[in-house]
This record gives structure tokens, sequence and C-alpha cells, in this order.
């Protein structure tokens, strides 16, 4: 049931719901044996999500992880306080469906860059620029995922987890790299994601800490450097 108490201050657009997830990950799933059209109901539960998880952030940039509550949440995203439990199990999942983004981000590009002929400091651009797509350029954003990181020990596990996962991802398009020779391969393709990764997550978190320049500016600069230090030289 709706809300009506308290209109939120802020707007969530639904039309900007990312279809591409699944609305059933990270919470519980709906029954969808009867009543209405599937796919209606199914891209309904999507936008909704996905409204939660923009107010989230939204609020966990403002006010923090901590501070912010389940009914802040859905009070902001204009659904009834029962509603996020449809599909969060806890605010602290909020997290995994942040991560399983990420995850899926990293296997859209590694499918796409097998087929690519671009250049590799363009295409780990590419990536860089996704996955920090979320924080819209935001340090506060970025602050609040980094508090919640290390103030909450089952946040702090969802993203290791994540980490990991994604490293494992990018493993393949770099191995692919290295059969065609454009990577050096003395390094193996574990030892260079973890790299990439070390090298985004504290570009990124320098820039939050002084936006004296445009994140994007940073994320071109920081994948032509790590591409630079993989890319196999000529003999």
């Amino acid at each position: 049931m709706k809300d009506n108490t308290r209109k939120p201050n802020h707007e969530v657009d639904p039309s900007s719901a990312g279809h591409e997830l699944d609305p059933l990950s990270a919470g519980r799933e709906f029954d969808l044996s009867s009543g209405g059209s599937p796919g209606r109901r199914s891209r309904r539960q999507a936008e909704v999500r996905e409204r939660l998880l923009r107010a989230a952030f939204v609020l966990f940039a403002e006010r923090g992880f901590n501070a912010t509550t389940v009914e802040d949440i859905t009070n902001l995203a204009d659904v009834g306080k029962g509603t996020f439990f449809n599909y969060f199990p806890s605010k602290e999942h909020i997290f995994a469906a942040h991560v399983q983004r990420q995850m899926e981000k990293i296997r859209t590009f590694v499918t796409q860059a097998a087929r690519s002929t671009e250049q590799g400091d363009k295409l780990l651009y590419h990536l860089a620029v996704s996955l920090t797509g979320d924080a819209g350029g935001s340090p506060a954003m970025l602050h609040s995922i980094l508090v919640a990181v290390f103030s909450n020990e089952s946040v702090r596990g969802i993203m290791a987890t994540g980490l990991e996962e994604g490293r494992k991802s990018l493993e393949e398009w770099i191995v692919l790299r290295q059969q065609r020779g454009e990577i050096r391969d003395d390094l193996t393709a574990q030892e260079i994601t973890l790299g990439f990764q070390r090298s985004l997550l504290g570009t990124v978190f320098l820039w939050s800490l002084a936006p004296t320049r445009p994140l994007a500016d940073c994320l071109r600069e920081v994948s032509q450097i790590v591409w630079s230090a993989i890319q196999r030289r000529s003999a």
C-alpha cells in the first residue's frame, strides 16, 4: 500500500530505470502466476526496484548509510514501507544490488570488448566510466559508499566478494588480449586485473577528496597509464 503521509522532497525519475537488471535478484521473488501481464508486471517491478536503489543512494550521500532508515528510502521513492522488503531483505542488500549491477557491467564489457578492435586504453576508460557512473560524479555519494563499507561488516563482505568476482570476469578479456600478443604475458591475468582495480579505486578515492578536475579526465588518465604498463612492447 502506498504511503501518502508525506511526499518526498526529491525526485526519483522512474523513466530512468535500468531494465537490464534482474528485478527479482537481491530480494524476494514475486508470484507471477496470476493476474496481469507478466511482461508488464516485470517492468513495473524493475521500475520500483530502481526507484528504491536511486532513492537509497541519494540519501546515503546526504545523510550517510547508518543514519538512513528504510522508511526514509521508501518515502523518497514514494512507495509504501512494506514494498521495500519485497525487493531487499535489508538495507545492506542495497549494496548487494549495487555490486550485482557492477558485475553485469563487467560481464557486458568482456563480451563486447572481445569483439572490439579499439585500443586497450580506450576500452579500459569506457569500463572505468561505466563502473563509476552510478556515483554521478558526486564526491558525497562516493564518501557515503566508503563510510558504509568501513563501518558495516556485512557491506564490507558484500563489496569484497563483488570485487573478487569482478576481477575474475575481467581476467577473461586480459587472457584474450595476451593470446593476441597485445598484453605482456610476464604478468598473470590476476595480477593485471588486481592492478587495474587498485588504480581505479585509488583514483576515485583521491578524486572524491579533492575533485578539482572532472572525474572523467582522471579516469582517462589512469586508463592510459595502466594500459601503458601492461601493453606488450615490440622486441
